[in-house]
């Protein structure tokens, strides 16, 4: 039977926090960090390794967190989530982004269909439309090709898709896969939609609108923008559009767009990049094919994370030293470091993931926490971030767990030998190096120039950034946000604190304020 914890009431988390440290700085200098580089190192799926050598663990400490992991039932309650039960308390929901990609148990049942079955019928349906329009049977009003797509969304239905087609846009330009180029609108600044429509021929556009109720205000409101210079241009709006919602939604069947694809309640918007939220425009963009690979790379790493043991489980691994890092070390924040430029939005993807869901002062039961859960996530991609943020990581006075990831070979195979080496190969010395000197650090009698090291990191590696290994990372940090919002004993597929500002806003449009807020308006000219 399934108990949900307080963290601060398992025995197992008293036990870990007496736990004796480990000098990490002595623990990776010469043979010893050789050896640990060696060992401290769990397989992911599609090739990738998690490599944790260089985190303040060690074989004492593992057992603690293989203790915590059991006493928490991680496991168990993984599986009673992707069998269906109602995970999601605060809006009373099953959880099931899961499914999306494969079964892991049992059937699941909902609004009378097979969710499974429910979500490869809208893959199926959305891959017969991406190929229609690539065959050229879908088109303009003139009988001609689309060559763009451009999603509108917010949130979830933009940074997920977004920082996907971003990373395998230049691999499938070298693999002949790249079929339509994609653009994004997200914010209702006006400037984004007008930039993105100012760089495109929107007569060979088409634009997809993503929105699960139908009524989100950014949105809607750039929907209308589009709308309007579509009209603009003589075009017929709902001869370029499709929409991505809910069956319920007000656009589900409605004569503006040229098809619907449907997603429903059970996927929350940071997790629906391997629905039909991202589904639709990878499609479009690169072939169901690629889109049906990406999926893959997601189901394999998935079945990874039922493992009971830690060090085959490297999702459930890295939320434990998450959360060792967290609430024994002190540690306020995690650096999110890909040494791959197609890599550039994911940490934009992974901070909203984690932070929205892990951003939680209450339990699943409501009530006040006496321990802290999520961090702060930040990154760039390296090497440009070492130009940047790196002397805080190195010197500052907060110690920052970072999380690297990097792979030996690039996308498009084109390089250059300078100075006795590929571009590749200074990326990868960069990323070894930076591994040992936060770990290790320099003595140097001049403190402005002194390392003080112990700084943990971890990576993971892999041989080259493809769709099954962008699907495998994917789904490697949606589980270890998974788990630790397990551990915390928080909710971790509800995101209550973005509506109160949501509120407010339309208050204010409509005029109904009073205070700082009406003085704020007045401030704003709205």
């Amino acid at each position: 039977m399934i108990t949900w914890n307080n963290l601060d009431t398992l025995e197992a988390f008293k036990n870990l926090s007496k736990a004796e440290r480990v000098n990490i700085a002595e623990a990776m200098s010469g043979e010893n960090g050789a050896e640990r580089v060696k060992t401290y190192s769990t397989p992911m799926a599609e090739g990738l390794a998690y490599n944790y050598a260089a985190k303040q663990v060690d074989d004492k400490l593992l057992e603690d967190l293989q203790k915590l992991a059991d006493e928490a039932q991680l496991t168990e309650k993984f599986e009673a989530l992707y069998n269906g039960e109602v995970i999601n308390t605060g809006e009373k929901r099953m959880v099931l982004h899961h499914l999306t990609r494969g079964q892991l148990g049992e059937a699941v049942n909902a609004d009378g269909t097979d969710k499974r079955a429910f979500y490869k019928e809208q893959q199926q349906k959305i891959a017969d439309f991406a190929n229609k329009v690539h065959a050229g049977e879908i088109t303009n009003a003139a009988g001609e090709k689309f060559t763009t797509v451009v999603q509108i969304g917010i949130g979830g239905s933009d940074l997920g898709p977004r920082a996907m087609y971003l990373a395998l846009e230049n691999w499938a330009k070298k693999n002949d896969t790249f079929k339509m180029e994609a653009k994004f609108i997200s914010n209702v600044d006006p400037d984004d939609a007008a930039a993105v429509l100012y760089g495109i021929d929107v007569a060979h556009s088409i634009f997809i609108l993503v929105s699960k109720s139908g009524t989100t205000l950014e949105t809607l409101t750039n929907e209308s923008f589009v709308k309007d210079a579509l009209k603009n241009a003589g075009l017929d709006a709902s001869k370029h559009m499709i929409a991505v919602t809910s069956e319920t939604s007000p656009l589900a069947k409605s004569d503006d767009y040229l098809a619907a694809f449907f997603m429903d309640d059970y996927i929350g918007g940071r997790y629906s990049s391997t629905s039909a939220v991202g589904g639709a425009v990878l499609s479009l963009a690169f072939g169901p094919e690629v889109f049906e690979r990406f999926l893959n790379g997601a189901a394999e790493e998935d079945r990874l994370g039922t493992e009971k043991d830690i060090r085959k489980n490297p999702a459930m691994l890295d939320a434990l030293i998450g959360v060792y890092e967290r609430n024994v070390l002190g540690y306020p924040s995690t650096a999110v470091l890909p040494y791959s430029q197609a890599l550039s939005r994911f940490p934009a993807h992974l901070q909203q993931l984690d932070m929205e869901s892990n951003g939680k002062c209450v339990n699943r039961f409501g009530e006040r926490l006496d321990y802290v859960t999520g961090p702060v996530i930040f990154g760039e991609p390296g090497t440009n971030g070492q130009h940047s943020f790196y002397q805080l990581l190195h010197q500052g006075t907060d110690i920052i767990p970072l999380q690297f990831v990097g792979f030996k070979n690039n996308q498009m195979n084109t390089d250059v030998v300078i100075q006795g080496s590929t571009s590749q190969q200074k990326l990868c010395a960069n990323v070894a190096a930076q591994i040992v000197a936060f770990a290790c650090g320099k003595k140097d009698e001049n403190r402005n120039k002194n390392f003080e090291g112990g700084r943990p990191s971890s990576i993971i590696i892999g041989e080259q950034l493809n769709p099954e290994t962008l699907g495998a990372l994917l789904s490697h940090f949606e589980n270890k946000v998974m788990f630790q919002g397990f551990v915390w004993n928080v909710n971790s597929f509800d995101q209550e604190g973005v509506q109160l500002g949501k509120v407010l806003a339309k208050r204010v449009l409509a005029h109904e304020t009073d205070g700082a807020l009406k003085v704020l308006s007045d401030l704003m000219n709205i």
